[in-house]
């Protein structure tokens, strides 16, 4: 099974960028489409960004124009680069495989607040 290693969150002011990274080990990282997902307190597990084993992306409404999700096979690394951010994008962000979840990280803390 894929494990993966999320980091790269912080304290952001509004309006400002973040790039999150996740580290995979397992076999065959290129073959699987990726996917980032959030969760708030006292809310559900959202999917925000995903990435086919062919580099095509699609992202939530909610952050459609300000997040880029990318990959780089030869490091076996999922990023997420986060612009414009906004209070309602705080939160504990995860990487895992997609559609099909084999088991979550740690996940990264992102914080955005003035």
């Amino acid at each position: 099974q894929v494990q993966v290693v999320e980091s790269g969150g912080g304290l952001v002011q509004p309006g400002g960028s973040l790039r999150l990274s996740c580290v995979a080990s397992g076999r065959g990282f290129s073959r699987y489409a990726m996917a980032w997902y959030r969760q708030a307190p006292g809310k559900q597990r959202e999917l925000v960004a995903r990435i086919t084993s062919g580099d095509n992306t699609h992202y939530a409404d909610s952050v459609k124009g300000r997040f880029t999700i990318s990959r780089d096979n030869a490091k076996n690394t999922v990023y997420l680069q986060m612009n414009s951010l906004l209070p309602e994008d705080t939160a504990n962000y995860y990487c895992a495989t997609y559609p099909s979840v084999a088991n979550w990280g740690q996940g990264t803390q992102v914080t955005v607040s003035s």
